[in-house]
């Protein structure tokens, strides 16, 4: 059997390659699953797919004509995928529920630090021999507030590196985290946690509940001098929002990792087109915003426990055992 694999980066592909050899074929396409790339699914059983996959009904209802009965998604996230559909189609639908929590929450860290001590616009500076310090100070961390939006195995990790920094530490969840209580950590209710952290980083799931948990009531009360840092789902954060506080100069910096409207535009190249999303756009042209294209995951060790977790669905929906990466179960 031969399985499609959309979305597959060139790092990824030798890894994705490898760990199928001794089970089964695939085939790697670097394009994303969405509903003009579905009708090459065309007779094949087992689809994999990428976080940015566009797994609405139409495509659904194509990959099915075409013969997909199992979707093995890449990704912990699965806000793309119409599982009431999936399941109305009969389709098995399995997800990666854990990969290395240090990779995203490093990352996060890493955008922190970037906007706190202005190491673009540095870097920048000095590959023009431009070596002066003027608008480049930033602040010790040490001894400052960081508000951890949700405080699971990623938010433990962001949790951990920030008491080795010496910061006093405020969470918020549903459910407290014991390690994080014993990190010295103060479940605080959201809008205080806003109120008093110096930085502000979230790491909760995109669900209805969570769509825009920092909208603009959450973004003017937070301090004008905060650190945001968004290494989770776009859609946590009202972008439109988030530009109007920027353009009223608030907060010393923001890191963001992902974006709500991301789909169409990260991973791909899009250096010569004209970009038709303004307030992406106008983003951008902010000094005190950094985006990356959503690779807070991508390190060696979290893409090789990916694929190799999406290889063990696979083999589990071929053997018809059932696991918790299980989102959708049909025999």
């Amino acid at each position: 059997m031969e399985i499609l694999a959309f979305g597959v980066q060139a790092d990824e592909k030798p890894l994705i390659e490898h760990a199928f050899q001794d089970h089964h074929e695939v085939r790697c396409l670097d394009v994303f699953l969405n509903e003009d790339t579905a009708p090459i699914a065309a007779g094949y059983e087992i689809v994999s797919s990428s976080v940015n996959a566009e797994l609405d009904a139409p495509v659904l209802e194509i990959l099915a004509a075409g013969g997909t009965r199992m979707i093995a998604q890449r990704s912990t996230g699965f806000n793309n995928i119409d599982l009431r559909v999936a399941n109305q189609l009969g389709m098995t639908v399995a997800r990666v529920s854990y990969y290395s929590p240090y990779a995203v929450a490093e990352f996060a860290w890493t955008l922190a630090l970037a906007v706190n001590r202005r190491i673009v616009r540095a870097s920048t500076r000095t590959r023009d021999f431009d070596f002066r310090l003027d608008g480049l100070m930033g602040r010790d961390l040490h001894g400052r507030t960081a508000g951890v939006l949700g405080t699971g195995k990623i938010g433990e990790a962001f949790a951990r590196i920030a008491h080795g920094f010496g910061m006093r530490l405020l969470g918020w969840d549903v459910a407290e985290n014991p390690a994080c209580m014993e990190l010295g950590m103060q479940y605080v209710p959201k809008d205080q946690l806003l109120a008093e952290s110096d930085l502000v980083s979230l790491h909760v799931p995109l669900m209805p509940q969570t769509q825009h948990l920092i909208d603009a009531a959450a973004l003017k009360a937070m301090k004008d001098d905060a650190i945001l840092v968004n290494s989770s789902r776009g859609g946590l954060i009202d972008t439109a929002a988030l530009v109007a506080e920027l353009r009223e100069g608030r907060f010393t910096g923001v890191g963001l990792d992902v974006y709500e409207s991301e789909a169409g535009l990260f991973f791909l190249d899009k250096s010569l087109e004209a970009i038709e999303d303004d307030i992406l756009a106008r983003l951008l042209t902010f000094p005190n915003v950094l985006v990356t294209s959503h690779q807070a995951y991508y390190t060696e060790d979290a893409v090789r426990q990916i694929v190799e977790t999406t290889v063990r669905n696979v083999l589990d929906y071929k053997a018809g055992r059932r696991s918790e990466n299980v989102l959708v179960p049909h025999s």
